[in-house]
């Protein structure tokens, strides 16, 4: 279920505007997806010209990236990122629908983990209320009971197949992913705590509360919020 929309212009503005704000000796939080690709090239050509930064990647997606423009990469075992740059599916105000790239769990992990989180977006991501599917990584043994648990919630779950093999998407932590249809979610943060609740549920894509900057490339500008 990865998200369309948005040119790559606008997409290049944001990562490249998040990549500024980084400094000599950063431990930077290195997102997946199409946006926070823009601020990791934009790292690997300042670290070319002398950046003291190291990297820690949300995937391996990420990660080949990052090595391929020679951003040195740690783990959360080493070092907390000072700031994580990532993108976003959906965003209201601060809050965010993300997992297109079913990256979301290890997402979750290293934003939370930063001292400072920087949402790279283009304008198609910002919504007046969320209505677009919450993905959720799931055990695979979990699948149904998962399932049942959120028809009980009002969701209605599917499995998200793989585009170019036969069967589902398997992500980086060896999980499947359901992506669950609730309509207009109005109010995040309660629907975040019940699916938390979800015995077999790993992690699932609502960011309530976790961003501090939002960076909105246009097509000549960059809109930046600050909680």
């Amino acid at each position: 279920m990865k998200t369309t929309g948005g040119s790559e212009e606008a997409k290049r503005r944001a990562g490249e505007r998040a990549a500024e704000l980084v400094k000599d000796g950063t431990v930077v939080g290195l997102g997946t997806g199409s946006t926070a690709a823009h601020a990791i090239r934009a790292l690997g050509q300042r670290v070319e010209a002398g950046l003291d930064i190291r990297g820690v990647p949300t995937s391996y997606q990420s990660a080949d990236l990052a090595r391929e423009v020679g951003i040195p990469l740690t783990t959360l075992d080493d070092a907390l990122p000072d700031l994580a740059i990532d993108g976003a599916d959906q965003i209201v105000g601060f809050d965010l629908i993300k997992g297109g790239g079913a990256a979301h769990a290890r997402e979750k992990l290293v934003d939370s983990a930063a001292e400072r989180f920087v949402v790279v977006a283009d304008p198609s991501k910002e919504v007046e209320e969320f209505d677009g599917p919450v993905p959720l990584e799931v055990l695979p043994s979990a699948r149904r009971p998962v399932a049942e648990a959120l028809e009980g919630l009002g969701g209605t779950p599917e499995l998200r197949a793989a585009e170019r093999k036969d069967g589902p998407v398997v992500t980086d932590n060896g999980n499947l992913v359901f992506d669950c249809e609730f309509g207009r979610i109005a109010e995040p943060a309660d629907l975040a705590d019940d699916l938390a609740s979800i015995p077999g549920a790993l992690e699932h894509g609502l960011f309530v509360g976790l961003a501090d900057t939002i960076l909105v490339g246009t097509h000549d500008r960059v809109e930046e919020r600050r909680r």
